[in-house]
């Protein structure tokens, strides 16, 4: 008998294909971390060197931009001027953490008891309630912009951190997350506690919000990387400069010095970033957290 001797052109050509596939992630990653590192690299030069660098894209000087990613004369008197000489940097930080945090706390209010009674109850007209959150969901800021204006105005809530907060509070998008999440749940868990006697607030404390901490944490940090870079709310209801947050007062900077501009990009993208990997696990278990209870339920019946 003749003996079968292991294909290794098949082998072979899944690592082909395997390295392949890693190369143009890599470069594909390159081409994303990039512009990062260039923020990075502008941030440590001195204002001669920004304007050689970039001088023809933000301040008229010059015929072509240059790019650098290692600074000739590092320094780091931008980010001195910043953190120790720069009170409106200061103000902008604070007004963008308090209508980032107001609009965070008004969803966890609002939102997590909306997504839980939509998927655990039965009510009169929820499905068309349903649809309608489903359609000022896709419906984009400058359709609802005039009618949000107008409502604002007749509430004299104009010019206000308010008129930023409250809008945010009664987004669509985190109910329709945490909705997937509650749906999810096993029923078996909260039959067995409704026949333990417990009732429907009981429920939702103990066992709706613990298990769809996940789902909660998703909608905090995605709201918290929305809000937080939010541009247009501000900009459109917002008039007195005292109250803009970083997202507008970062423009202005880049007017008036380019060194601490860029530090001041650097200093703004920190918290994003942070809180992005110190709840990234959270994210992903919230996003398929629907997903999981199918598979709860599927392997339920299987063994049934």
């Amino acid at each position: 008998m003749k003996e079968k001797w292991p294909d290794l052109s098949g082998k072979r050509k899944n690592r082909a294909g395997k390295w392949a596939v890693r190369i143009i992630l890599c470069v594909f990653a390159a081409i994303m971390v990039l512009p990062l590192l260039m923020l990075c690299a502008d941030s440590l030069m001195g204002r001669r060197e920004l304007i050689e660098t970039c001088g023809a894209v933000l301040a008229g000087q010059g015929e072509r931009a240059g790019f650098r990613l290692f600074p000739n004369y590092p320094t780091l008197r931008a980010y001195v001027r910043l953190l120790l000489d720069s009170p409106e940097y200061f103000t902008a930080f604070w007004n963008a953490m308090l209508q980032t945090v107001g609009v965070l706390a008004g969803q966890l209010l609002a939102a997590v008891p909306a997504a839980w009674a939509f998927a655990q109850f039965r009510f009169p007209g929820k499905k068309m309630l349903w649809f309608l959150y489903m359609l000022l969901m896709i419906l984009p800021f400058q359709v609802t912009m005039v009618s949000g204006y107008l409502v604002l105005s007749g509430a004299h809530l104009l010019d206000t951190h308010w008129a930023v907060i409250l809008p945010g509070i009664f987004s669509t998008l985190p109910v329709f997350i945490l909705q997937k999440t509650f749906a999810g749940l096993p029923k078996e868990v909260l039959e067995a506690a409704r026949l333990d006697g417990a009732g429907n607030v009981r429920i939702f404390l103990d066992i709706g919000i613990p298990l769809g901490m996940p789902g909660i944490f998703s909608i905090l940090i995605l709201g918290f990387l929305e809000y937080w870079n939010a541009i247009e709310q501000p900009m459109t209801y917002l008039k007195t400069e005292a109250l803009w947050p970083l997202s507008l007062y970062l423009p202005r900077m880049i007017q008036a010095e380019m060194a601490s501009a860029f530090a001041a990009s650097i200093v703004t993208l920190l918290p994003a970033v942070l809180l992005f990997f110190a709840g990234q696990e959270n994210l992903e278990q919230g996003i398929v957290a629907s997903g999981m209870g199918r598979a709860v339920k599927s392997k339920n019946r299987e063994d049934w």
